[in-house]
């Protein structure tokens, strides 16, 4: 059983790397987390937490790139996610900590393999995609803190620039987390270990993102992408496994 300080140091790790990740890409934070943050805490208050780092992160990504920002754009996926969050915090606070386990491993390997096997679309064109992307969002966010793959992938099949896939993404996430706050609020999910998570993981938290978004424009994002997504893949397998 690893000490008190092995643990933080290894959690520290973990939301460092994670916040990097969004940092640099705009996105990810959940999903590299996730992958590894159950082992050093429960899944529940893994998932709370980097849903309220999620949430602060975007807007202060969001405000850099804010001139890239279109509200028309997005104004479909917010309408999904509210309609979607509900549900999804239903399924947190009502399942065990194993379910939650192979969902959050289930949702890391389905986004791996999507990304390796190269299976988005070039374009969906009409409403109801952005609207299905934001229930996605919602539900699978509230469940299990990956809100993600559903926005990233509509956003790519848009025909953005980089800097407005990363401004409208970052102005939805400031919506789609503070929804899905409200619901952990109402389901008594924000508890103080939550809190006090947050702030013992605070610095390691602002240092990765802070490197991220300062990196942005100077690392070459396909060698980057590739090595997350294999480390994210190996540990939703084994998630996906062990439960």
């Amino acid at each position: 059983m690893p000490t008190a300080g092995v643990t933080w140091a290894l959690g520290a790790l973990i939301v460092t790397g994670a916040s990097f990740v969004m940092g640099l890409a705009g996105f990810g934070i959940a999903l590299v987390s996730l992958a590894f943050l159950p082992y050093v805490m429960s899944p529940v208050d893994a998932i709370v937490l980097m849903t309220l780092y999620a949430a602060v992160f975007a807007l202060a990504i969001f405000v850099p790139v804010r001139r890239d920002f279109t509200a028309v754009r997005v104004g479909d996926l917010v309408l999904g996610t509210v309609a979607g969050t509900p549900l999804g915090v239903w399924v947190l606070a009502s399942v065990s900590g194993g379910v939650l386990n192979r969902l959050i491993g289930g949702m890391l390997v389905v986004a791996v393999l999507l990304e390796w096997r190269g299976l988005f679309p070039e374009r969906l064109e009409g409403r109801r995609w952005g609207l299905g992307a934001g229930i996605l969002a919602g539900v699978i966010g509230g469940a299990v803190g990956t809100p993600g793959p559903p926005v990233v992938l509509y956003a790519t099949t848009q025909g953005w620039s980089p800097r407005a896939i990363k401004a409208n993404l970052q102005a939805f996430f400031v919506v789609n987390q503070a929804v899905i706050l409200a619901g952990y609020w109402w389901a008594g999910l924000l508890t103080r270990e939550v809190w006090r998570l947050a702030a013992v993981y605070a610095v390691p938290a602002l240092v990765g993102v802070g490197a991220g978004m300062a990196l942005f424009d100077r690392i070459d994002p396909v060698g980057f992408r590739r090595v997350v997504f294999a480390l994210i893949f190996v540990s939703g397998a084994v998630l996906l496994v062990r439960g």
